[in-house]
């Protein structure tokens, strides 16, 4: 059995390409740090990005949304008539997305209320 050109060349491309993607960011990291130097900046001191503190809460809500759809679209697959004989992959993908981003969007509110209670 011969393996042929493309199997020989899947191993040698994808290790070239990732020694590429790791040499590109640290020649991009170490570019930066001289920018920063060359700026009077101390490339030492990362820059602080804001701490979210509602993230559980973003996340219980976008978890029991994708619950919420995930079960609705049980629930629908096995009593509707026309799905009794397949599966049907849409109708689970359909609600998962559509009551994850509800829960998104209620998460949303919640902090949006919470911020405006806070001042």
């Amino acid at each position: 059995m011969s393996i042929g050109i493309i199997g020989v060349m899947i191993p040698i491309v994808v290790s070239v390409g990732l020694f590429a993607l790791i040499f590109g960011i640290v020649y991009l990291r170490s570019r930066e740090k001289m920018a920063m130097i060359e700026r009077g900046m101390n490339p030492g001191i990362e820059v602080i990005k804001p701490v979210n503190r509602n993230f559980v809460l973003t996340w219980g809500c976008l978890l029991i949304g994708s619950g919420l759809g995930l079960f609705l679209a049980y629930i629908l697959d096995n009593t509707l008539y026309f799905a009794r004989d397949n599966d049907n992959p849409a109708l689970y993908f359909a609600l998962i997305a559509i009551f994850g981003g509800a829960g998104l969007f209620v998460s949303y509110l919640i902090e949006k209320k919470d911020a405006k209670n806070e001042e």
